[in-house]
């Protein structure tokens, strides 16, 4: 097998770079769009959009990973490195710590050039806690191949191999200096998309750190995301790629054969949309909220607009499988028949949307957008 960085034109990645117009075309309009609704939502309700995305980013690039982190200590992680009150006072463990503090970082530092540093800090972020790596905050040293495997010990799958690690060095400084000429306004400036998936193709390829180049990779296209459009990008990719998980690899090991990279570039460029989309269903979802309240302003009992809130906090997927009479129990404290009262009453208003009969019946917010 011969891997991209065998190839003797490496790391002259091959492209069209015609297959990518249309969707480069929509990036930028899909980002203008981002833009004109965020002036529609209040200080206050962009800080709360901030705080969600870079909260669900951080846990899902993890789990990307395998890495199962608890969504409630993320946010707290978020809000204090914001400098925030925490929603939860329970204290994050030195994982959940470390990558909301990369976030942090990746979203405050966005337009800084890359450069070992900045890698070097958000690798010592990402390995917080851990004893089981041998160089943490610096490049891979050991002889052994670096290799992406499955299988059993005795009969092992080889996925993918990196270049050797005393090539590593040398390797990265290639990379970070492709990086930065490639951003916008510099001598070998790349349209978004396109720089973006390179950029998560090349850093992969390089592997450069014993652990955490998957989260490293995708915080990279990031950067370059937010730096072609000049603001952080507060994208939904990680979210997307989980959701895909097998896909996002299978396209990783097929860019991973060959300089050829057409087929990488059009999945990568797809996955930026359906995260654009993602990003902005979120933001109609505030946007609604607003609207919500001001038509239904002062018309809720305390128990109701308790349940209200806890609803919004949900997000868009609501509670899963809808909210129950037991679920509005449980928020407000209150008795089997206040509870039913209640519910009926916000349903009758328009307030919720309800759906099925007896110990089946659920309801759910009703946004107009």
């Amino acid at each position: 097998m011969t891997w991209n960085w065998q190839e003797k034109d490496w790391p002259n990645f091959i492209y069209d770079p015609k297959a990518l117009l249309q969707a480069e075309k929509e990036f930028t309009l899909r980002v203008g769009t981002m833009h004109g609704s965020l002036k529609h939502i209040n200080d206050e309700d962009q800080q709360i959009l901030t705080i969600d995305l870079l909260s669900e980013e951080a846990l899902k690039t993890s789990e990307i990973e395998g890495e199962m982190l608890n969504r409630d200590s993320l946010r707290s992680s978020i809000q204090r490195q914001l400098g925030l009150k925490p929603d939860d006072p329970r204290k994050a463990s030195p994982a959940e710590h470390g990558i909301s503090e990369m976030m942090i970082d990746l979203y405050n530092n966005f337009d800084t050039e890359l450069g070992f540093d900045m890698l070097s800090n958000w690798h010592l972020m990402l390995t917080n806690g851990r004893r089981d790596l041998k160089n943490i905050g610096r490049y891979r040293t050991h002889e052994d191949p670096m290799q992406i495997i499955s299988g059993s010990y005795s009969n092992p799958r080889v996925h993918y191999e990196a270049p050797a690690s005393a090539d590593t060095p040398q390797e990265m400084d290639r990379f970070i200096e492709w990086f930065n000429n490639t951003a916008p306004g510099e001598k070998d400036e790349l349209p978004a998309l396109t720089r973006a998936g390179i950029a998560h193709i090349y850093f992969e390829s390089i592997h450069p750190f014993e652990d955490g180049n998957g989260r490293m990779g995708r915080a990279i296209s990031e950067k370059a995301l937010s730096q072609n459009i000049g603001r952080p990008t507060l994208i939904a990719m990680a979210q997307i790629i989980e959701r895909h998980k097998k896909q996002y690899y299978d396209e990783l090991k097929g860019g991973s054969r060959g300089l050829n990279i057409d087929n990488w570039l059009k999945y990568f460029a797809d996955t930026i949309l359906l995260a654009q989309d993602c990003t902005q269903q979120m933001v109609d979802f505030i946007i609604g909220k607003g609207k919500f309240y001001q038509r239904f302003e002062d018309q809720f009992n305390s128990r109701q607009a308790k349940a209200i809130a806890r609803l919004f906090r949900e997000g868009i997927g609501g509670f899963e499988g809808g909210l129950s009479a037991s679920n509005y129990m449980s928020i407000t404290l209150t008795a089997p028949s206040t509870a039913t009262r209640d519910l009926t009453k916000l349903a009758e208003t328009g307030a919720l949307t309800r759906t099925g009969s007896g110990r089946h019946t659920r309801y759910y917010l009703k946004i107009q957008t």
